[in-house]
């Protein structure tokens, strides 16, 4: 489904402010792959999101969704196979607008505008029983403006518009990180539910070592531009924190602390 191979991605080449943040970077993620990324500050994390998603071009190596190659196509032409939340929850959504509006544009995206615009009884049925599922109480509050809910409940809606069209690639970039932990909680057990249901295929940054360890079918460990460590299957399911940090220790030949701005 995604093919990341060889990348490389320096900003400021050649002043005194170069910065190589990929270092021939290669991931690949079978259908359905649930990825969790951690790594200390500078790893390259969102770095590897905003390379998939185009937000700008990587200098060497390849990346391919769904077995097209993206390499070099624009952000907006990338559009229509990836879906994103970020980490800020004012990010994703028009707060001026009301709940079913936004639910309307994300339904549309990618699809031909015609000067009909209304949105139909058929599509407010369905938009109400989606808004159910997340457990909000949103589905009685289609009119309301999005800038009135609060910050949770504007994730979990930018959540939901990501994936209204299914997309081929889900992409997670710290989302709950601005939520206070009950909240965050809420909204990752919303994603995990939403990324189950439809088999979504997803990359998901955090800094919360248990998370990472808690949701995804895989884990990944980036270092100075590279992935360090790739675990899955039982070994995943019965990892410890501790026995995480020592896995960095030895791959990386560094200690993790509390400094390295990955524990959670």
């Amino acid at each position: 489904m995604l093919k990341i191979d060889s990348i490389f991605k320096t900003f400021n080449p050649g002043t005194i402010n170069e910065n190589r943040v990929l270092n021939g970077l290669s991931l690949h993620l079978k259908e359905g792959d649930f990825v969790t990324i951690i790594g200390g500050n500078g790893a390259g994390k969102s770095t590897v999101l905003n390379s998939v998603a185009g937000v700008f071009p990587v200098d060497y190596g390849t990346i391919t969704i769904n077995g097209v190659d993206v390499t070099k196509l624009s952000e907006y032409k990338r559009a229509s196979l990836i879906g994103r939340v970020f980490q800020d929850p004012m990010t994703g959504t028009a707060a001026s607008m009301n709940i079913e509006d936004n639910l309307a544009l994300a339904c549309r995206r990618g699809k031909k505008r015609g000067l009909r615009w209304g949105i139909t009884s058929k599509e407010r049925k369905e938009y109400r029983s989606l808004l159910s599922s997340l457990g909000l109480g949103l589905e009685s509050r289609l009119s309301d403006k999005v800038g009135l809910l609060s910050g949770g409940q504007r994730q979990a809606l930018t959540l939901l518009m990501a994936t209204l069209v299914k997309p081929k690639i889900l992409l997670l970039d710290e989302h709950t990180a601005a939520l206070d932990p009950k909240t965050a909680a809420k909204v990752l057990s919303i994603s995990d539910q939403i990324v189950k249901k439809n088999n979504l295929t997803t990359m998901m940054v955090t800094h919360n070592m248990k998370d990472a360890i808690n949701y995804g079918n895989r884990l990944i460990m980036m270092n100075k531009g590279q992935v360090i460590l790739d675990i899955s299957g039982d070994e995943k399911k019965h990892l410890t924190v501790e026995q995480l940090l020592g896995k960095f220790t030895e791959a990386a030949g560094e200690e993790f602390t509390s400094d390295s701005a990955i524990l959670g």
